[in-house]
């Protein structure tokens, strides 16, 4: 059983403002080097490092070296959730100011990565019609009903091998207050929309758009519309 001075000591990973800005941008499920970070979170990239290292050694990043870069990101999907679940406590922050602020949040609001599932208005916009097509049952909880196993072995030829990571797992969704689909589940479907380019990202960061062929996509396999 963790102590106390184990509780206080992964809080304490999360008290700081730039080490928190780094593990926001690290949901989007992608690897970082220390210098995009440093970048991202306005620091030297020698201070950045000493933030990375200590990230590392609490067990919420995980960092592989490739040629002379190394990369860092979350260390698995539970870090993930603990930072999502964390942010989704916080209460609505100021309005962004300026315009490049202002398009860049309503993006994010309108779909996102969330680690390694879809999250913002599509991500539950998908969610919601999974439910209503009884693929999901959100009846006193999240979980894949037998024909939703079936829709995704046999509509996405995805196989949905669980292991440790639950099936499937309602996330709080930070901007809607409501849930989306993650776990194994959520991560496949994810998968499935960006290599079937049915969603792309908007520049490098977390928010995603849906495509054409995506709309086009949900409306047959979930009759979905207004997306």
């Amino acid at each position: 059983m963790s102590s106390a001075s184990d509780l206080a000591a992964l809080a304490g990973l999360l008290a700081d403002e730039t080490r928190a800005a780094m593990c926001l941008a690290l949901l989007d499920g992608r690897a970082w080097t220390a210098g995009e970070l440093a970048g991202l979170a306005g620091v030297a990239p020698s201070t950045a490092t000493e933030h990375l290292h200590r990230l590392v050694r609490g067990g919420l990043l995980a960092e592989r070296k490739q040629g002379r870069h190394r990369y860092v990101r979350l260390a698995d999907p539970g870090a993930a959730q603990l930072i999502e679940d964390l942010a989704a406590r916080l209460g609505p922050g100021p309005a962004p100011i300026g315009l490049r602020a202002v398009t860049a949040s309503a993006a994010l609001r309108r779909g996102r990565t969330c680690y390694d599932h879809l999250a913002g208005r599509l991500g539950v916009a998908v969610t919601d019609a999974m439910t209503a097509s009884e693929l999901l049952d959100q009846d006193g909880g999240c979980a894949l009903t037998p024909y939703g196993k079936e829709w995704f072995a046999a509509t996405l030829g995805v196989s949905l091998e669980a292991g440790r990571r639950p099936l499937a797992r309602a996330c709080l969704d930070w901007t809607e207050r409501r849930h989306h689909l993650a776990g194994v589940a959520g991560a496949r479907l994810c998968q499935v929309f960006f290599e079937r380019r049915w969603v792309t990202r908007i520049g490098s960061g977390r928010a995603v758009r849906l495509t054409p062929e995506g709309v086009g996509a949900l409306r047959s396999l979930l009759n979905t519309s207004g997306l």
